[in-house]
């Protein structure tokens, strides 16, 4: 059975089209049928690629994230996917508020919520420098990696 995973930040330029990319890589490492997607909670970026600095720190790991395009979180992703991962508590929120359904809500969680030992929100790294964006990439790793192991054990 297919899980089905949204990555939300909120322009959907840095963290989440990260997060997407790391959790397709990691996917097909562990042999996990995963889809993803990923989307923001505002819509200024709508139809961009990802932020260059966030394409290179990816590639620089050997993951490519040009496809990826910026989107809008709409209320009907709570129905399209099985997980829909915040990057922070601002992010979960403005998800929790477009849910369709209360008894969907449980969908919506922290990304770090898989990182308990790291900080609870995945910092912004737009205003920031390649240090920043490399950063991002070592949270989201770590958590990729053990909601690998979540959904590898059914757990």
């Amino acid at each position: 059975m297919t899980t089905r995973i949204l990555l939300v930040c909120m322009g959907n330029i840095c963290r989440s089209p990260m997060a997407e990319g790391l959790v397709r890589h990691r996917a097909k490492e562990y042999g996990l049928d995963i889809t993803t997607d990923s989307a923001g909670t505002i819509d200024h970026h709508a139809g961009e690629a990802p932020d260059q600095r966030a394409q290179r720190c990816m590639r620089d790991h050997g993951i490519g994230i040009g496809d990826l395009r910026a989107r809008r979180i709409v209320p009907g992703d709570f129905r399209d996917f099985d997980l829909l991962l915040a990057m922070d508590q601002s992010n979960l929120d403005g998800l929790l508020r477009i849910a369709p359904a209360p008894d969907l809500t449980d969908r919506a969680r922290l990304m770090m919520a898989y990182a308990p030992d790291l900080p609870r929100e995945v910092p912004d790294p737009w205003y920031g420098g390649p240090d920043d964006f490399e950063r991002v990439f070592h949270m989201l790793h770590r958590a990729t990696t053990n909601l690998m192991d979540t959904l590898r054990h059914g757990r």
